[in-house]
């Protein structure tokens, strides 16, 4: 089996960027599933939530992040009276996705800061090698 070579920097900030773009676009996902309705519980949205891992390489000793999948939350949908919707039951109720608005938003902004960082650290690790490079 061929020897892995060791993980840089470069390579874990990409994997974590990748992996807060996941977490983004479930939260996305959410958001424009917020409000839809179906006729039964079972038929109903759920949100979804990006699963994380942690890596560590043992050569170089580091430790990053990677998304390893997606899972729906149990979160139950809003039963909802509405008999003149025509998605409506028998007993017209109508099954609306438990989607928080307000916490998908927040949960974007949050994935937007952290990959701007992650941005921010790989423009400061080029800027540095380019240094170092200059000063030899």
């Amino acid at each position: 089996m061929p020897e892995r070579a060791p993980t840089t920097l470069f390579a874990m900030t990409t994997r974590a960027m990748s992996a807060q773009m996941v977490r983004m676009n479930a939260a996305t996902s959410n958001l424009a599933n917020a409000g839809s309705v179906a006729s039964s519980e079972t038929e109903a949205y759920r949100p979804i939530r990006a699963v994380f891992a942690t890596e560590l390489d043992r050569a170089s000793g580091l430790a990053g992040v990677a998304a390893t999948g997606l899972v729906r939350t149990e979160t139950a949908p809003t039963r909802r009276h509405d008999p003149a919707h025509p998605l409506a039951d028998k007993d017209g109720y109508v099954f609306e996705a438990p989607v928080d608005e307000t916490a998908e938003m927040i949960e974007i902004m949050d994935s937007a800061r952290q990959y701007q960082n992650l941005v921010q650290a790989l423009q400061t690790a080029k800027q540095l090698m380019l240094e170092t490079l200059r000063s030899e």
